[in-house]
């Protein structure tokens, strides 16, 4: 299990990250463009649909979501109540439904939604199939669950950290654990920011849910852990220990991030972007991640000039 995997390590990782994510963090790796292409695959064919929104952190794919069905049908489930408080603030989801609660164990009826949607949650799942069989439960007959997830990169350092901070899974095992949640008709597709050209970074897939009651996958006991569970001293360092290496190794990748923008600044002044890339993924720059992104890139200068 990687080092904000556990529930309480993302509990207090997303405390922090929390204040600072929508505005510097986010908009480096899970874009507009990203969303709105994952999105297709929902097939949300009425404003009236039922939708859960498992992981929906501060609302930004929620936002997406309200783009095709009411805000009012729409239920919003995180761990963190700190991250909760800014979906809760957003104008387009004040109608929405807010709940606290675990992915894992989802406190909605059976056969109860039109739609899953879950986007950038599962990396922090200890038991993925346990969440994805979840996500079969709560759906209605003909129901489909959409989930977007990070991939496993193939740059040997991007892997290292990768594996350090939570969980990347491989493509082939989001199409294994949803064949064993029961879905049929599974489909897929890769999307990722401008400026990764070289390898898959991220997977939307669907599946349809083909008739009533829980899923069929073969899941083991339960592991109990609950972010209110109290602090042995053995615990509390382990604890400790794990969040600093996980948030540092979380943290590389924003440096990784600002390379790559460099790499797509120098593609685009030579007029090397794949079509692709600008007609699907035309995203502008936020003033915030454009002053994250010149204070990190002078940092970085000012660091290499001194050393």
């Amino acid at each position: 299990m990687r080092n904000v995997q556990h529930k309480k390590e993302a509990y207090w990782f997303y405390r922090v990250l929390s204040i600072f994510y929508d505005k510097y963090v986010n908009p480096f790796f899970w874009t507009v463009g990203m969303r709105n292409e994952a999105l297709t695959l929902g097939d949300f064919n009425s404003r009236n649909l039922k939708v859960a929104d498992v992981g929906s952190g501060t609302g930004f794919t929620t936002v997406g979501i309200s783009e095709f069905v009411d805000a009012k049908n729409i239920s919003c489930l995180d761990q963190s109540p700190h991250q909760m408080a800014y979906a809760k603030a957003r104008p387009k989801l004040q109608k929405s439904h807010f709940q606290l609660g675990d992915a894992e164990d989802l406190p909605f009826e059976t056969d109860s939604f039109d739609r899953y949607v879950s986007a950038g949650s599962i990396e922090y799942w200890p038991e993925p199939l346990r969440g994805i069989a979840e996500s079969y439960r709560i759906i209605k007959p003909g129901g489909k669950a959409l989930m977007i997830g990070p991939l496993r990169p193939k740059n040997w350092f991007a892997r290292l950290m990768a594996d350090t901070w939570m969980l990347f899974p491989e493509e082939e095992e989001y199409v294994k654990w949803y064949e064993e949640a029961g879905f049929t008709d599974i489909q897929k597709l890769n999307t990722a920011p401008k400026w990764v050209f070289k390898e898959k970074y991220a997977v939307a897939i669907v599946g349809t849910k083909p008739t009533g009651g829980d899923s069929p996958a073969q899941l083991p006991e339960k592991k109990s852990e609950d972010v209110s569970d109290k602090m042995t001293f053995g615990r509390r360092l382990s604890f400790v220990w794990n969040l600093f290496i996980g948030n540092l190794a979380g943290f590389m990748f924003i440096p990784m991030a600002v390379v790559g923008y460099v790499n797509y600044g120098i593609r685009r002044l030579f007029g090397a972007i794949p079509e692709e890339k600008q007609a699907v993924l035309n995203d502008k720059m936020t003033i915030h991640q454009k002053v994250a992104l010149t204070v990190i890139v002078l940092a970085t200068g000012l660091g290499i000039w001194y050393f």
